[in-house]
């Protein structure tokens, strides 16, 4: 027996999802027609995807992006459910700390000119690293840094050499929802490897640096922003001159680390 179809119209008016949005989620692949009329492109849905629809709507509203939403609707027993509640505690700790950077805004906004005590100094040596660099804005950071760590290890691995030192990006421009860096993303080692079309392989200049530590509940991308501002102050405050980029250094408990674990400094190399 043939399956029921209904028109997309019917669809949007089952679900109150708009005629743009069934569009956009069967053009990702989220929602795709039952049937299409290849003379006319009129879309049909059969009637379990009333259903399907219906949890993207929930999700959405949610936040969560279209890319999660469809591992989670393709996943089965109890993965959807935890998948969400991952990406719900990824969202809390991001407002805890976008709420700590509305603090610092308002300190400066205010012009009492806000500084952190907890700033310090160190040197740092001389090291070789890989590196890959990218435009991004601040929505592509998170892909661009977990894609590049992976392809730099898998390149270690490859060619038998090891990490020196934890995993570093240097932000040679500002990245934010408008700006677009360009990010280096950098893993140092003492052995010897060939560069590939996507790996370069330069030395990092010995240099003196002022550096915040963060704990994984601080290393939101908004508390970032907050800390790469105060270390900017700090600098001039004091006299120095920056004489390289921003950057951050990412340490390897960072995916199993508790809210108060250190997981991350941000620094700048200065004079």
């Amino acid at each position: 027996m043939q399956e029921e179809l209904i028109t997309i119209g019917e669809l949007a008016a089952r679900t109150r999802l708009s005629l743009k949005a069934l569009r956009l989620y069967g053009d990702r692949g989220l929602l795709p027609p039952a049937e299409v009329d290849p003379r006319t492109g009129f879309r049909r849905y059969g009637l379990a995807q009333v259903e399907r629809a219906r949890r993207i709507a929930l999700l959405r509203a949610t936040g969560m992006p279209l890319a999660l939403i469809a591992t989670v609707l393709d996943s089965r027993g109890p993965e959807p459910a935890a998948l969400l509640a991952a990406y719900w505690r990824e969202q809390e700790s991001a407002h805890l700390a976008r709420r700590d950077a509305v603090g610092y805004a308002r300190e400066v906004l205010t012009g009492r000119n806000p500084t952190m005590d907890e700033i310090a100094e160190r040197e740092v040596a001389e090291q070789k690293v890989l590196f890959t660099r990218r435009h991004v804005t601040a929505a592509d950071l998170p892909d661009f840094l977990a894609s590049s760590t992976e392809l730099l290890l898998t390149h270690l691995r490859e060619t038998g050499a090891c990490l020196s030192g934890p995993i570093f990006a240097v932000y040679d421009g500002l990245v934010s929802e408008d700006s677009d860096g360009p990010v280096e993303l950098c893993a140092p080692t003492q052995n010897a490897v060939e560069p590939t079309p996507q790996i370069g392989i330069r030395i990092e200049p010995a240099h003196r640096e002022a550096y915040l530590t963060r704990t994984k509940n601080q290393a939101g991308f908004a508390a970032m922003a907050a800390a790469h501002d105060a270390l900017g102050t700090w600098l001039t405050e004091h006299g120095h001159t920056r004489s390289a980029a921003n950057r951050e250094i990412y340490y390897p408990n960072w995916p199993t680390a508790a809210p108060d674990d250190h997981v991350a400094d941000i620094a700048i190399p200065f004079t």
